[in-house]
């Protein structure tokens, strides 16, 4: 199985909607249909503030990872954080989230991009040892905190 990356556009919606309902259940977001939609569409559309794209075939993908756009000073320009990564549970531990998570730079460094950011749970050792194995490594003395507004 490939984890090809395919930039998702307007016409993928249908396709991309049942993976991040199935990725917000799993991970205990609480959302709706609008609220997913509203999360989504945009990415889709192609706003500049970030996209989405889907892994594995197009017409019908095992997952699904996006993308938002920042700038850091640190970091020397434009950088990014992995919003949403999901894989299908029955094609995971194949190495398809390595793959994507290599794939990934590849995709996004000709547009200049200085690094990729990403938060994960400490107890997730599964997520841990992913992110690890494709370059990921964790800040020093570094929290991510959040205010909803």
């Amino acid at each position: 199985m490939s984890a090809a990356l395919t930039l998702a556009g307007p016409d993928q919606l249908e396709k991309i909607l049942p993976l991040v309902a199935s990725y917000h259940l799993e991970a205990g977001i609480d959302s709706t249909d609008a609220s997913r939609m509203t999360g989504i569409a945009p990415l889709l559309d192609g706003i500049p503030q970030g996209c989405a794209y889907l892994i594995g075939p197009p017409r019908a993908p095992i997952g699904y990872i996006v993308i938002t756009f920042g700038w850091s000073v640190e970091f020397g320009g434009l950088d990014a954080i992995i919003d949403e990564l999901y894989v299908r549970p029955g094609v995971r531990g194949r190495g398809i989230g390595s793959e994507a998570l290599i794939a990934l730079p590849r995709a996004l460094a000709s547009g200049g991009l200085r690094a990729i950011h990403l938060e994960v749970d400490r107890s997730n050792e599964q997520a841990l040892k992913l992110y690890q194995r494709a370059g990921f490594t964790p800040r020093n003395n570094s929290v991510s905190l959040s205010k909803r507004l």
